[in-house]
């Protein structure tokens, strides 16, 4: 797990150490183990590295094997690395230098060439460079776990783990990107790939490679997408059959997310997931685990923890636990470390959550596993009973184009944070488009063929882009910017493929995540399963007032917000008049996300 950053030229000119060498200095907290630099011709590497597997210097990077004339940046984890490594030793004949899963990645591209990322049980981000031919080969993992951000320009492209490192580097159009910005005012602060918030930043799509030759010429391969359609070979299943499947895959993720020269913890809410992580790993004959939880003080009569639910697991399962309680006087300060972990603004108040927590983890471990995205895997949220009442409603006879539309509809009702036209209403001319651009990019990820009911359009929308840019991103950078590697078995791509055939009456059954329930029932105590559907609770945060509230007046009118220009000022106005009555259909505030993005881009310094 690491941070690194790079500049590959392509006009015969030396990339620029300089920028290389801020872009590195930007990511250090994602790597506070190590640093390295290599530079060769038309390729430039700086890498910070959090040693998790091969804790000695050979596991350094980039790494640069002069035998295949290879060099690489690598950041995450592959967890069938030895697997992998015995392959290449045995039918291959390779030799190796380290224990690290770097080496496996450098070697299985020399052996197999680009397909070989199909092979790779893990989360990843890389860019290898080859010496003999000038090519340069990237990819990111199956659900954008690990991120991968890229700077074209002519004759140059620079690349990095987060948007401010590239920022740093200098010698960007920082721009607002249009049709970002509409996607960051509908999906409460998702930006799918390939956009980013400016213009002169991209990131590469999840489960993408990108190849780019010695000549410029730049070929992308998408290598996985999950199929949402039910498998006629598995017509005849039982729910027994479908809980047998989901729990033997669960089983596995988890256990595979055990690898590591390190121990390895688990952030434990007490809810359903993170329970379920704890319990396998029980199951599979850890003792001793560490499981932490965090709590806030009470605010308003609304309590700030749920220990009452994960004390049942720790007991249940002797764990070294610890609780974790933030008092409010760290909440402003920590606001403002949070915005600054964040690769791209994120509205949500977990992130706030998420990272003071990162920070007294990493005093304890330095890997954890994490229950986040069962909820867009197995259909734990609001929004998917009515898209499967639709598809009933419509019946078998609707027509692909009736089902994707109404579906699209349904959708934009329960989770767009405002509708088109309101942006006229938000925005200033100059930044608005014309088009409803969110919801054109629904309906295009509805009609791809491979889901079949309207339930399935949404899981795999949520799972491969809104779970992507929101929580996926966010417990990557507040973990990282502690030097804390979040493992996540939810996100594991066969857990992904079984769910995604698993019909979805069985999973929204229970009030949802009924299939993962019941497996779970052979796990965990059901006092944890039956609960209330929680979150992460941040009392102070949920209205803006007092201070949080002079924050977000003071970033709306700063002198590069007003040279910026994106909002209406009297749009602007009404909401700070009014601070808590405008709220999204999901119940995000409104005013927040206006505030939020301006302290983000003020924070990371992207000029207007």
């Amino acid at each position: 797990m690491c941070g690194f950053s790079g500049e590959l030229r392509l006009d015969g000119a030396s990339p620029d150490l300089g920028a290389v060498a801020r872009m590195t200095s930007q990511v250090s907290e994602r790597g506070p183990d190590a640093e390295g630099s290599w530079s060769a011709g038309p390729i430039a590497f700086g890498h910070r590295r959090l040693s998790i597997i091969d804790l000695t210097a050979c596991g350094n990077q980039p790494m640069h094997d002069p035998e295949l004339g290879l060099t690489l940046v690598f950041n995450g984890c592959i967890y069938n690395y030895q697997q992998l490594r015995e392959e290449l030793e045995r039918e291959r004949g390779y030799r190796f230098f380290s224990t690290s899963d770097t080496e496996v990645v450098l070697k299985a591209y020399h052996a197999w060439g680009d397909g070989f990322v199909d092979r790779l049980q893990g989360m990843f981000a890389f860019v290898i460079h080859e010496r003999d031919r000038g090519r340069t080969f990237m990819a990111r993992d199956r659900f954008g776990i690990k991120p991968l951000y890229l700077a074209a320009q002519p004759g140059r492209l620079r690349f990095a783990s987060s948007l401010p490192a590239l920022v740093a580097g200098g010698d960007l159009d920082t721009s607002i990107d249009r049709v970002a910005l509409h996607h960051y005012l509908s999906f409460h602060a998702v930006v799918p790939a390939p956009h980013t918030i400016i213009n002169g930043v991209r990131k590469l799509p999840p489960a993408t490679t990108r190849a780019i030759e010695a000549d410029g010429t730049v070929t992308d391969r998408e290598f996985w997408r999950p199929d949402f359609t039910r498998d006629p070979d598995k017509a005849d299943w039982s729910e027994r059959d479908w809980e047998d499947a989901v729990l033997a895959a669960m089983r596995s993720a988890v256990n595979w997310r055990t690898v590591a020269d390190v121990p390895v913890g688990v952030l434990l809410s007490g809810g359903l997931d993170s329970s379920l992580v704890v319990g396998l790993l029980a199951e599979a004959g850890q003792t001793g685990i560490n499981t932490f939880s965090i709590g806030f003080e009470a605010f308003g009569g609304e309590e700030g923890d749920e220990f009452k639910y994960s004390d049942v697991i720790a007991r249940e399962y002797a764990t070294e636990h610890h609780r974790i309680r933030i008092d409010t006087a760290r909440m402003l300060p920590a606001l403002h470390g949070a915005i600054g972990a964040m690769a791209e603004p994120m509205v949500s108040h977990d992130a706030v959550a998420f990272y003071l927590l990162s920070q007294e983890v990493a005093k304890h471990v330095k890997v954890v596993q994490s229950g986040q995205g069962a909820d867009e895997v197995f259909a734990g949220y609001h929004w998917y009973p009515p898209m499967q009442a639709l598809t009933e409603h419509l019946g078998p006879n609707a027509s692909r184009d009736e089902l994707v539309a109404r579906a699209a509809e349904s959708y934009h009702a329960a989770f767009f944070d405002r509708p088109h036209e309101e942006m006229a209403e938000v925005l200033r001319p100059e930044h608005r488009v014309e088009h409803d651009v969110s919801l054109a990019l629904v309906q295009r990820h509805f009609a791809a063929p491979g889901a079949q009911t309207a339930t399935d359009m949404a899981l795999r929308l949520d799972s491969q882009i809104m779970l992507v840019d929101d929580p996926v991103k966010r417990v990557d950078n507040m973990t990282m910017a502690a030097g804390l590697e979040a493992r996540v078995p939810f996100l594991d791509h066969e857990v992904l493929q079984i769910a995604a055939q698993v019909p979805p009456e069985l999973k929204l059954a229970q009030e949802g995540k009924g299939v993962l329930k019941e497996a779970a029932r052979r796990v965990i105590p059901s006092a944890v399963i039956d609960r209330p559907k929680g979150y992460f609770p941040v009392p102070a945060l949920k209205y803006l007032q007092g201070p949080y509230l002079e924050l977000v007046r003071d970033a709306l009118h700063a002198p590069e917000a007003r040279e910026r220009g994106l909002f209406q000022d009297d749009y602007v106005e009404r909401l700070l008049r009014n601070p808590n009555e405008s709220l999204t259909p999901l119940r995000g505030n409104k005013l927040w996300q206006l505030g939020l993005l301006e302290l983000w881009l003020q924070t990371h310094g992207v000029q207007p």
